[in-house]
């Protein structure tokens, strides 16, 4: 999902031409999905996705030729409490064995501004594919310090409806609405 915002910076990127496309891959170690629903009225539940993988394809000279893949086990998601995790990843929810997972697809870029795009792509959770728009920026790209290499950083966000995805449980008082918040960093792939 993140390596979304990866190919909407890369297409405002002006230190990196080439003049094919270059592959980036996701920093495990620097990359989270946050996502947040209010529960009952009474709070705001927060939940993560971290060390997930994906690459991005990326052509400077045509940006919206470029692509981006994400995959992520959905048994990565940490809730913080473990009744929780396990709830979610119950019949209730997910059912999710430990080859269960969460992939994000890339079929659109649309820049938008300077350093802002809309990644549209297939998201499959829960076996159910759907389209989404991911509204993109770039934080910053350049060398890295320590890798000696090219490195960008991303935020993105967007909304899902866990009952697009068979997820809805409980709505509407769990809210079927989950904002999803996007944080990447990738390096060039050697």
């Amino acid at each position: 999902m993140k390596s979304l915002l990866l190919a909407a910076g890369l297409a405002t990127v002006a230190t990196f031409a080439a003049a094919e496309p270059a592959k980036y891959n996701l920093d495990p170690s620097h990359s989270q999905i946050v996502f947040t629903y209010n529960h009952l009225g009474f709070s705001t539940t927060y939940g993560m996705f971290s060390g997930f993988e994906g690459e991005v394809m990326f052509d400077q000279e045509a940006p919206e030729n470029s692509s981006v893949s994400v995959t992520m086990p959905a048994r990565s998601m940490f809730t913080g409490w473990e009744k929780r995790f396990e709830h979610f990843m119950s019949e209730d929810f997910f059912g999710a064995d430990e080859d269960e997972v969460i992939t994000f697809t890339s079929t659109g870029i649309n820049v938008t501004g300077e350093d802002t795009a809309e990644i549209t792509g297939d998201l499959t959770l829960n076996g159910v594919t759907k389209e989404v728009v991911l509204d993109a920026k770039l934080n910053q790209a350049g060398e890295h310090p320590q890798a000696g290499k090219a490195w960008a950083g991303f935020d993105a966000t967007t909304t899902l409806l866990r009952s697009d995805y068979e997820l809805g449980k409980f709505a509407p008082f769990v809210s079927d609405e989950v904002e999803v918040m996007i944080s990447i960093e990738a390096g060039a792939a050697e």
